[in-house]
């Protein structure tokens, strides 16, 4: 890297420069969907262990921390079935109405576990690119000397030529963790959404008709009516 910096022209160090840049956009993206991630799994295990057990929709909510997004998917649900009546959502059905509430809810969040992957997609396709350029580049400019010197023996060549190839595997190094990086993340946050979609069809059945999809077993799930679930 130093010596292709000492010896490189403005197009080389820009070329480096380009590269550097996309690696640490492309880790500091990777590092913060994972933290993203890895609070948002934690909530779906509190969601699990309090929500649920709690005596009431609202007092369920009151025990996920704000800001929490299960928390803002619960409260779009208890708005959508508490301010139903008595406005132009007259005419739309109580069940479609919350439904169309939860989902928007749910995509919301699916919006920002999705961004920041576009730029570890664009860079695990464009890097390799860049450092194949710096290559065709460094390798042009070495055969330029070369011709300039009348020299063309095996040593002559084969160090510029070399150094220029340095570009190409730089590409793919900043390349490969980024495309790795972009898979992992994509997986984890499949298993986020299915948790995500999990939780607001729960939600749904419970403030539609007072049980929870996947069985009545204490605390909010054992509650039948919806002025209980809503809380008062």
């Amino acid at each position: 890297m130093a010596a292709l910096w000492a010896t490189g022209d403005i197009i080389a160090r820009a070329v480096l420069v380009i590269l550097l840049i996309m690696s640490l956009a492309s880790w500091y993206v990777m590092l913060t969907k994972l933290w993203d991630q890895r609070k948002l799994k934690q909530s779906a295990r509190v969601v699990e262990k309090q929500f649920w057990s709690a005596p009431s929709i609202k007092d369920g909510v009151d025990r996920l921390k704000k800001g929490d997004e299960f928390r803002g998917i619960a409260e779009d649900g208890l708005r959508a079935a508490s301010h139903h009546d008595g406005r132009l959502t007259d005419r739309i059905d109580l069940n479609e109405w919350i439904t169309m509430s939860l989902q928007r809810a749910v995509e919301q969040v699916n919006s920002k576990l999705h961004n920041g992957l576009g730029l570890l997609a664009t860079v695990g396709s464009v890097a390799p690119f860049v450092g194949l350029f710096g290559t065709v580049w460094g390798i042009l400019g070495a055969l330029v000397n070369i011709g300039v010197a009348g020299q063309a023996s095996i040593d002559k060549v084969a160090g510029p030529v070399g150094e220029a190839l340095i570009m190409t595997a730089i590409g793919l190094f900043v390349a490969v963790p980024a495309v790795m990086g972009y898979n992992w993340l994509l997986g984890r946050n499949k298993v986020i959404q299915d948790a995500l979609r999990n939780f607001a069809s729960d939600l749904h059945a419970y403030l539609v008709s007072g049980a929870r999809v996947g069985g009545e077993s204490g605390g909010a799930r054992a509650a039948g009516a919806k002025a209980s679930a809503i809380g008062k």
